[in-house]
């Protein structure tokens, strides 16, 4: 089990593969950065920011652009970052926030 409140996992769905080496930073809805992380091999970030976080809203951004980018390839994209917000609500023990990416779309659910 996950000791962070919130975890993600990116899926690259244009290549079939999990999105390695994806920037990600988790805010307030202020901007103050509470936690940054980056996606393994395996396109998760297991533990991103602490055990646990007042209720409220947040943001995920993921720095998509620079993950095409790295690959002269797949240099043409739509989405430069992409951001999530969302409502921790009191109690709640753990946050699962997959996304589900490809160059000129995305989406995005709860997962547990």
């Amino acid at each position: 089990m996950n000791a962070s409140l919130i975890s993600t996992h990116v899926l690259d769905t244009a290549r079939g593969t999990p999105a390695a080496g994806i920037a990600v930073r988790l805010q307030s809805t202020d901007g103050a950065e509470i936690a940054r992380g980056e996606t393994d091999a395996a396109g998760r970030v297991g533990e991103l920011g602490p055990e646990s976080l007042p209720a409220g809203t947040y943001r995920l951004i993921f720095d998509t652009g620079a993950y095409f980018e790295q690959d002269a390839g797949d240099s043409a994209h739509f989405f430069p970052e992409v951001t999530l917000t969302f409502t921790v609500a009191a109690g709640e023990a753990h946050y699962h926030v997959p996304l589900l990416l490809s160059p000129f779309a995305y989406s995005t659910y709860r997962g547990n």
